[in-house]
C-alpha cells in the first residue's frame, strides 16, 4: 500500500492532515506546496482560506480563519480560533454492517445468579467515605495475600475508594451523584460479591445501600462498630472467606456477544485520532450494536461542536431533545466558573495538532461509529437499552470511565494519542494508539497500534473488524496491558458536584 504523508478527509475540506513531517515544499493534495516544515497530526491549507472564513475537517467547520491563509500554510491556534460554526449534516455513511456470523458470536463469560453476564469475577471492597478508604485497602491487600492463594477462579480483590462521602449536603446533586455511582459499583455484574466499609458517622450511611446484591452476598460494616481499624480488617477477612468461598465456584461459559457493554474512551487526542484509531473504533462498535451489543460514548465536553451529528441519529425526537438538554446545562455550568467548553484541548492535545474543541469533538464523535442513538442517560445511570448510547460525563478520562462503569459497563475501550496511562477494575481496559510512533514508545501499556492506517498499512474498517476481536477476546479473560501492570485500584473518581461543606 501507499504510505501518504498527507491525508485529505473529504473533498469539502480546505486543510489536510500530515501524518509524518513534511517538509517545506512538500506536494499537498490538490496540488499546492506546503511553505514550511509541519510536524505529524497537524493540518495544512490545501487551497486559500480567508480571513472570518469556516476552516473545514472532516466536512465539518472546526473553527474560522482568524487571518488569511494561503494554500500551504500550516493551520493551528495562530491562524485559527473557536467560533459556533455547526455545517448541515448530509450523506452520512451507513454503518459497518454485522454478519450473521457476527450475531452468532460468543465470549467466554461469568454468568451470574440475576441472569447478568460478567467479563470479570472480582470481589470489592467498596468505601462510603474517605474516611474508611485506608481500611479498604489494608482489607484488599491482606485478601489477595492470604484468601485469593486458594481460589483460581478470582481475580482478585478490588479496593474502591474515593475522597467523598462527608462535608457535604446529604440531598442535593452532589449526593446523588455520589449515591448513584457507588450503588452502580455495589451491583456491577464484574463483582461477584461486595463488602462495603463505613467509618459510622458520615453523611453517606452504608444503609443508604441495602444488603441484598449481585451475584454472591453484599455486606457492610463500620469501623466504629469493629472496634478499630485492626478489628475491621480482621473482621472484613472473616467475612470475605465466606464470600469467596462462593465467587470462587463460577466458572465461563459461552454467552453472546449482545451481552457485552463496551464504554468508548478517548484520552491525550491527537491530530490523528479523529483519523485512525477514533473511527475504527467505530467500526468495532457498529459491528458490536448490529450484533445487539451496546456502547456508551460519553465525555458531553468533548462532544461539544459534534453534538449535531448524533442528533441526526437519534431514534427519535424525547432521545434528541434529552441530548441537547446535556449541551445546554454543559453551557451554563461552565459559565458559571467563568470558563469556555472551548478551553477543553490541552496543551498536549494542541501538540499534537488540535486546535479548538469542534476538531477536537468531530474526531472524539467517531469512536462512537455510524450507528443509531438509542438513548440518552444521565452521569452513572443504568444502561439498559442496546446499541449505541450516550451517557453525560465529563470529558476528564477518570470521571467519565467511573460513570460509565457504574452504568454497566463491562469492557473499557480507550484511544490516545499521546500516550495516556488507565486501568479501570473491575472492567478491563483496552489501549489504542492513533499513532504507530507512539506504540512503539509505549507498547508495554498499549493494545492496539492504529497508527497503521496512517501508514496506508491497515484500513478503518479492517483494523475495526480486529479491534472487534480483541473486545471479544477481552471479555473472556484475556488480559489487557494495562491488567497486566496492575492498572486499576486508583481510577474510581465520581464526579464531584455540589458544596463541600
Amino acid at each position: 500500500m501507499s504510505k501518504p504523508a498527507c491525508i485529505l478527509l473529504s473533498q469539502d475540506d480546505n486543510v489536510a492532515v500530515t501524518t509524518v513531517a513534511i517538509e517545506a515544499g512538500h506536494v499537498l493534495p490538490g496540488g499546492a506546496a506546503a511553505s514550511a516544515k509541519i510536524d505529524p497530526g497537524h493540518k495544512v491549507a490545501v487551497r486559500a482560506i480567508h480571513k472570518g472564513e469556516p476552516v473545514v475537517k472532516y466536512a465539518q467547520a472546526i473553527g474560522r480563519a482568524t487571518t488569511d491563509i494561503a494554500a500551504g500554510d500550516h493551520v493551528h491556534s495562530h491562524n485559527l480560533a473557536f467560533d459556533e460554526d455547526r455545517l448541515s449534516v448530509s450523506g452520512l455513511t451507513a454503518p459497518e454492517a454485522a454478519t450473521a456470523a457476527d450475531k452468532g458470536r460468543t465470549f467466554m463469560g461469568y454468568r451470574r445468579a440475576d441472569g447478568r453476564a460478567a467479563t470479570r469475577n472480582y470481589i470489592g471492597i467498596i468505601a462510603s467515605v474517605n474516611c474508611s478508604t485506608t481500611v479498604c485497602r489494608a482489607i484488599a491487600d491482606a485478601a489477595n495475600c492470604t484468601i485469593l492463594p486458594h481460589y483460581e477462579g478470582i481475580d482478585g480483590f478490588v479496593p474502591i475508594v474515593h475522597d467523598q462521602g462527608c462535608g457535604m449536603s446529604s440531598t442535593g446533586d452532589g449526593m446523588r451523584t455520589l449515591h448513584r455511582t457507588i450503588a452502580g459499583y455495589t451491583r456491577h455484574v464484574n463483582f461477584g460479591g461486595v463488602l462495603m466499609v463505613g467509618l459510622g458517622c458520615e453523611v453517606n450511611q452504608l444503609t443508604l445501600y441495602g444488603q441484598s446484591g449481585a451475584g454472591a452476598s453484599k455486606r457492610h460494616f463500620n469501623i466504629q462498630d469493629a472496634g478499630g481499624s485492626r478489628r475491621a480488617v480482621e473482621n472484613a477477612l472473616s467475612i470475605l472467606k465466606e464470600i469467596a468461598a462462593e465467587v470462587g465456584t463460577m466458572r465461563r461459559e459461552p454467552i453472546s456477544v449482545s451481552e457485552i457493554i463496551v464504554g468508548l474512551q478517548c484520552g491525550g487526542s491527537d491530530g490523528l485520532s479523529g483519523i485512525t484509531a477514533n473511527p475504527a473504533l467505530g467500526v468495532a462498535v457498529d459491528i458490536l450494536a448490529g450484533a445487539g451489543g451496546t456502547a456508551i460514548l460519553s465525555e458531553t465536553s468533548e462532544i461539544y461542536g459534534a453534538e449535531h451529528l448524533l442528533r441526526s441519529r437519534a431514534v427519535n425526537e424525547d432521545v434528541a431533545v434529552k441530548l441537547d438538554g446535556l449541551i445546554s446545562w454543559w453551557e451554563a455550568y461552565v459559565a458559571q466558573h467563568g470558563a469556555s467548553l472551548d478551553n477543553n484541548p490541552s496543551p498536549g492535545n494542541k501538540k499534537g495538532g488540535l486546535t479548538t474543541i469542534l476538531e477536537k469533538s468531530l474526531g472524539a464523535v467517531a469512536k462512537g461509529g455510524r450507528s443509531p442513538l438509542t438513548a440518552v442517560y444521565n452521569y452513572a445511570e443504568r444502561v439498559t437499552e442496546h446499541g449505541l448510547v450516550f451517557m453525560d460525563t465529563p470529558g476528564y478520562d477518570p470521571v467519565s470511565a467511573t460513570g460509565q462503569v457504574a452504568g454497566g459497563a463491562n469492557v473499557i475501550a480507550f484511544t490516545t494519542g499521546r500516550g495516556s496511562c488507565f486501568g479501570s477494575r473491575p472492567v478491563p481496559s483496552i489501549k489504542l494508539t492513533s499513532n504507530t510512533a507512539l506504540y512503539k514508545s509505549m507498547e508495554e501499556d498499549m493494545d492496539i497500534d492504529c497508527g497503521v492506517i496512517a501508514t496506508g498499512d491497515a484500513s478503518v474498517s479492517g483494523l475495526g473488524r480486529d479491534i472487534f476481536d480483541l473486545i471479544i477476546e477481552t471479555a473472556s479473560g484475556k488480559k489487557t496491558k494495562s491488567e497486566l501492570f496492575g492498572y486499576g485500584d486508583n481510577e474510581f473518581v465520581p464526579w464531584h458536584l455540589g458544596a463541600t461543606l
